[in-house]
């Protein structure tokens, strides 16, 4: 499906007919040829119409753009924090049609997708409210045919001097223009209005379209209300009003009035809900926010939407998204401080952020149900969290909360609301987890670690630290991951928390098993394991095939091969039994390296093959990408090597887009072997070198071991003895710091090679 995310067309956009002409003049008369520039800058003061003036042309010149259209708020200049590079390029590629769990966590392999996916295409992208040139260079293609258009209040030099950007400079209307958007919105409910009256109210407005807006729906509001008396209060205002500071000129004084003119003549319940609006701690929000952080009902906060809206204070979207202009969330604010009791706000704010708490606990339980309940204090009176229906729709929700969920764990931090800064971050650690998000899960995981010792709350503490154990691990941190969770142990212990304690014993065991620390991997599994059994059957149940999975791998990786056929097959029944496909998954996955090790390749094969349909069912690709790796050995060992190339390909793909370099480099390993099994010993030789240059940049010995010891047999084969001894001769050096019976054996087979 092709993206299509232009805002809607600007009601009532009139004039600007030189700058639309300047506009057309980037493009040709034939759509197919190339376009005159990639890149146009719209740059002007705050207020000037850059954005409606953007989305006015784009809907004009669409069909030159058959693949779609792509449209971010950059926010550069909110009160709160901008949107990045990194975030926008993960809502583009969404848009583009990458799942969420495909997309790279690192923004130079996020940016590297994103241009590839762009090439060839005809698109126009929209960035609108750009305040720095490292906001935009991220986000522009890297191939002729998609045209970009900027919106800023600052000139971004940068884009036209090394990227070639046109720049269109856009200043307060002409003063016929001015008068002509009055009337344009005001026609229908005030023919009569004197021309000359309409050019005292353009002045009063700088000509500045935003006031222009404002001033003419407040003139529209009231049809019996002569002009006179709108412009005497307008030059009243201007006298009481001194609250935004957004310049010392004179817009930025027609800004300020006319806020402040319009914000009156709110009905008391309006104004205020307005006013409330701009403590949400996000850039934009749905009616269910609103409704809580006001503490009014569905219905009543849809009702002064729609007022807001329609007095061009506050601007609807998407369907339940609402934002204001980043100058009207300032006057919010500063309305919120002046005059909402601090009582007032602190229960507002209280209120919408128990709302994030508890919707990203409903969350929680669609994306892993499995996950121990985290104890909650119950919502404030009014505020009803989201009930998902299922895993999309929570999915859906935190792509759409995302920015603000951050934002809600830094503002109760900053509100010292400790208990919710650190519930928030703990109850998002499964979808963080399922989504690879690592920017927002180390953010705020650091939060609510900080949050939950200042609290002295060690539940918290431990939480946290398992969080952030997890995130490191999956980054492939491994000594902070250990740390962290070694952290948790010891605060599960005091606690008396069993369950927690097995969980943190397993944690622990996993990343010794990464470091190839086979021994001290099998102890935590083992200790985990009888921690397990002794607290009853439900949670032996539960966790038993996990452990004996676990232990399983550490047999193999040891060369136990018996006795690592009997602990899967136990933990293969045992999934089977509570119904856990992602377990069971995983149980057939090691199988199958058992199996193929034991002489069974057939057996090997269909436990890879099971594997593989299980994670496609789920569309877990995760699990996809890393069990693509043994039924690519499992397919060699039947003899389909070809068939191997192509798992091995989509494993490498599958792993690029997730972030996982690590295991990238292994299916960049195993597709060597593959090459040098059809005698392709040139190219087997680059995919072992690929690896290799990754698994020495993570330092991992012992993949970095396997990869130059296929690097040095491909060049044995390609006749390149010199080079082959060398790198057999480093791999040897590599593992001297491992003892089990695999590490042993492979010492042996090199220095007899070598010899």
């Amino acid at each position: 499906m092709k993206p299509r995310q232009l805002p809607g067309d600007v009601r009532g956009f009139v004039n600007r007919t030189e700058e639309l002409e300047r506009l057309n003049a980037i493009l040709t008369g034939d759509t197919g040829e190339p376009l005159v520039v990639s890149i146009c800058v719209i740059a002007g003061t705050a207020g000037a119409g850059k954005t409606s003036l953007a989305l006015r042309w784009a809907h004009q010149v669409h069909e030159y753009f058959p693949d779609g259209q792509l449209y971010v708020n950059l926010r550069g200049y909110d009160p709160g924090a901008p949107v990045t590079a990194q975030e926008t390029l993960h809502r583009f590629l969404a848009a583009l049609n990458v799942p969420a769990t495909a997309i790279p966590a690192d923004a130079e392999s996020a940016g590297a997708l994103y241009r590839s996916l762009l090439a060839g295409r005809r698109m126009l992208i929209v960035l609108d409210n750009a305040a720095t040139v490292g906001q935009v260079r991220p986000l522009l293609p890297g191939t002729a045919g998609c045209l970009v258009i900027v919106t800023s209040r600052s000139r971004l030099s940068g884009l036209a001097v090394r990227d070639g950007a046109h720049r269109l400079t856009l200043g307060t209307l002409p003063e016929p223009e001015a008068v002509a958007l009055l009337r344009t919105v005001t026609a229908e409910y005030r023919p009569e209005d004197d021309t000359d009256k309409l050019i005292d109210l353009a002045r009063l407005c700088a000509r500045l379209p935003l006031a222009l807006r404002i001033a003419a729906e407040r003139a529209a509001s009231r049809p019996h209300m002569s002009l006179d008396d709108l412009i005497r209060d307008l030059r009243d205002e201007s006298s009481l009003w001194d609250a935004l500071t957004v310049g010392d000129d004179e817009e930025a004084e027609a800004v300020r009035t006319v806020f402040a003119w319009s914000y009156r003549a709110l009905p008391a319940e309006a104004a205020r809900f307005f006013r409330l609006l701009g403590l949400h701690p996000g850039a934009e929000f749905g009616t269910s926010a609103a409704s809580a952080l006001a503490g009014l009902t569905t219905s009543r906060t849809q009702q002064l939407l729609d007022v807001l809206v329609g007095a061009h204070l506050l601007v609807q979207t998407a369907p339940d998204r609402f934002e204001f202009h980043d100058l009207l969330r300032a006057y919010a604010v500063d309305q919120a401080q002046r005059e909402e009791p601090i009582e007032s706000r602190d229960a507002a704010m209280q209120r919408v952020l128990a709302w994030y708490v508890h919707s990203a606990n409903a969350a929680r339980t669609r994306f892993k149900a499995t996950e121990p309940p985290l104890p909650l204090d119950p919502p404030p009176s009014g505020v009803e969290p989201p009930a998902f229906a299922d895993y999309d729709a929570a999915l859906r929700w935190y792509e759409q909360e995302r920015g603000s969920l951050l934002a809600a764990a830094q503002t109760a931090e900053k509100a010292g609301l400790d208990r919710l800064a650190w519930q928030l971050p703990a109850l998002l650690r499964p979808l963080h987890a399922r989504l690879n998000t690592f920017d927002e899960w180390f953010a705020m995981g650091e939060i609510g670690l900080r949050a939950a010792r200042r609290e002295g709350d060690r539940t918290g503490q431990a939480e946290l630290l398992t969080s952030l154990g997890k995130a490191y691990t999956q980054s492939h941190r491994l000594t902070e991951a250990a740390e962290h969770h070694e952290g948790a142990l010891t605060l599960r212990r005091e606690l008396r928390d069993r369950l927690g304690e097995g969980l943190a014993l397993n944690a622990i065991g996993l990343i010794r098993l990464r470091s190839r620390q086979l021994d001290a991997a099998e102890a935590k599994f083992a200790e985990s394991l009888a921690l397990f059994q002794a607290l009853g059957s439900a949670q032996r149940r539960r966790w038993e095939p996990t452990l004996l999975a676990n232990l399983a791998t550490v047999s193999y990786e040891a060369g136990r091969l018996d006795e690592a056929l009997d602990h899967i097959q136990q933990a293969l029944a045992g999934h089977r039994a509570r119904g856990d496909q992602g377990g069971e998954g995983n149980a057939l996955h090691i199988l199958s390296a058992i199996q193929r090790e034991r002489g069974d390749s057939q057996g090997g094969l269909q436990s890879a093959q099971g594997a593989v349909a299980i994670a496609l069912r789920h569309r877990n690709r995760a699990w996809e990408g890393y069990w693509l790796l043994d039924l690519g050995k499992a397919q060699q060992a039947t003899g389909e090597a070809d068939e191997a190339l192509v798992s091995y390909q989509r494993s490498a793909v599958l792993h690029r887009q997730l972030g996982d370099r690590m295991r990238e480099a292994r299916a960049w390993h195993h597709t060597g072997e593959a090459y040098g099994q059809l005698h392709r010993f040139d190219d087997a030789a680059a995919f072992h070198r690929r690896a290799a240059a990754t698994q020495r940049e993570f330092n991992d010995p012992w993949q970095l071991a396997m990869a130059l010891d296929g690097l040095a047999t491909a060049l044995h084969q390609a006749g390149a003895e010199d080079s082959a001894r060398q790198h057999w001769s480093d791999a040897l050096d590599l593992l001297a710091g491992f003892d089990d019976t695999r590490a042993a054996g492979m010492r042996t087979r090199l220095t007899t090679v070598l010899r």
